[in-house]
């Protein structure tokens, strides 16, 4: 990294920028961040951008997934591959999932027309994908082994002028809110489904124990949800969810398994909430979900293809939603859920 010196040299020639970041895209041209091939993750700043010194990144429970599936459980080959991609394309987008994750760091340095309200020395998690984050790692990531999520690294990150990023809260152990703030959309858009309906309704969710699950399920009982439900796959994670206390049934079935998912759930749900991080489980949350009910896929492994057409080929009047990670105010919603909920917070931390 350069120095505070170098630094204010690059913010006084700043260029001209767009504020979604099409000015960093290389390849191919025409395109939105996210669905470039490479972005440019160059320190210098343009006018309205800021530069992060990454602490840690968060990688996607899909991705993470697929790469340790890849590898073997290698965890040397998944540091290596996690390095290729970001030395690649610019950015941690998976080429096989599409997806990245977040990063938690300190604000470096700001462009004289930033409207984030950031300022240098901010501990700071961004709450856009790393998809679309130009991403430098400068240390080789020496000093992650390759067996879990979240990966302390060295480097460097650059925002655009209508990128998203909270300041961490001081009263939270940054893991901890970096992993609240990765599924920060599920528990939020959850809460304002249920909401809308009337008091008493019904909610599954598909990967009850996991961050997003669980937090979506305490959402939903605050929202008024009446019968809460939380499918796992195993007994462990029913015996860790039964004792969050966060819904009203822990019922065990393979997600990939329409016709098994359906028949744990029981009656149909007026809500299902998909947050798990395998493929082939749409089919399922189509089945456990009454006619006129609203299945929302916060999975990054979820086939929309095979969503819609099953949904059509099961004749099935369900709204479906795309939970796309971004509701207003959604970080300061989840992280109150995290500090309301004891057990959603022993959760999150057993996977810390």
């Amino acid at each position: 990294m350069e120095s505070s010196v170098e630094r204010a040299a690059t913010l006084t020639n700043c260029a001209t920028s767009s504020p979604i970041g099409l000015h960093r895209v290389l390849e191919p041209t025409g395109v939105l961040p996210q669905a470039a091939e490479r972005l440019d993750p160059r320190p210098e700043l343009y006018e309205d951008e800021v530069r992060i010194r990454v602490q840690r990144l968060n990688l996607d429970a899909a991705s993470f997934r697929q790469l340790c599936e890849a590898y073997g459980g290698d965890g040397a080959a998944v540091r290596q591959a996690v390095l290729s991609i970001v030395a690649t394309r610019g950015k941690m987008q998976n080429p096989v999932t599409g997806s990245g994750g977040m990063l938690v760091g300190v604000v470096d340095a700001v462009g004289p027309s930033s409207p984030l309200g950031l300022s240098v020395g901010d501990q700071i998690a961004t709450l856009v994908s790393l998809t679309l984050t130009p991403l430098w790692i400068s240390d080789g990531l020496q000093q992650w082994d390759g067996a879990g999520e979240q990966v302390p690294c060295d480097g460097h990150a650059i925002l655009f002028g209508r990128s998203i990023a909270a300041v961490l809260p001081p009263d939270l152990p940054a893991e901890l809110a970096l992993a609240v703030m990765d599924v920060c959309g599920a528990p939020a858009l959850t809460d304002r489904i249920v909401r809308g309906l009337a008091p008493g309704c019904s909610v599954a969710v598909i990967g009850g124990a996991g961050k997003s699950g669980s937090l979506a399920l305490a959402a939903a009982r605050r929202a008024g949800a009446g019968r809460t439900v939380g499918v796992v796959p195993s007994e462990q994670e029913a015996g860790a969810l039964t004792a969050a206390g966060v819904c009203t049934d822990v019922v065990r079935a393979d997600a990939r398994d329409p016709v098994a998912l359906a028949a744990a759930v029981g009656e149909p749900v007026d809500v299902t909430v998909v947050c798990v991080d395998v493929p082939g489980c749409e089919h399922g949350a189509i089945l456990a979900t009454r006619d006129g009910g609203t299945v929302i896929f916060f999975s990054m492994a979820t086939s929309f293809a095979a969503a819609a057409l099953g949904a059509e080929g099961l004749a099935a009047d369900v709204t479906m939603l795309v939970g796309n990670g971004y509701v207003p105010g959604h970080a300061a919603f989840a992280l109150d859920v995290l500090r309301a909920e004891p057990g959603v917070r022993r959760l999150f931390e057993a996977r810390l």
